[in-house]
């Protein structure tokens, strides 16, 4: 099978997102489908757009997800710098979750630890 430059571009950026130390900008570079086909097997949560400007805290701890266990739990995680929205450390477990952090204007990337992510489809 051939492949263009550009699919083995997105392969190994995809491959860096998922094992590497990947960046934010790695994420916006990726297109739509190469972005869901990378999270196609990590867990998957809906929430409403008005979640939007709610605390970190309150939108990854929605009633159905599992993200984290406790609220308590992921405080204690972004203090110690194990909580990552879309490759970037969570600076506060109540800092405002915006449109601006959407991908694509849709997706969350959330990170907990090194290898356990969940995405978060922001419902229009």
């Amino acid at each position: 099978m051939v492949h263009s430059q550009e699919d083995l571009d997105m392969a190994v950026a995809a491959s860096n997102i998922l094992f590497g130390k990947s960046t934010k900008e790695d994420l916006l570079q990726l297109d739509e489908q190469t972005f869901t086909d990378v999270f196609k097997d990590v867990p998957h949560y809906e929430v409403a757009k008005e979640v939007l400007g709610q605390a970190a805290v309150d939108v990854f701890n929605q009633e159905g997800m599992s993200i984290f266990p406790s609220k308590s739990e992921m405080r204690k995680l972004v203090k110690g710098g194990g909580v990552s929205l879309n490759k970037d450390k969570l600076q506060a477990f109540d800092q405002p979750i915006t449109a601006d952090d959407l991908i694509d204007g849709k997706y969350l990337l959330v990170q907990k630890g090194k290898k356990n992510y969940s995405l978060i489809i922001v419902k229009q």
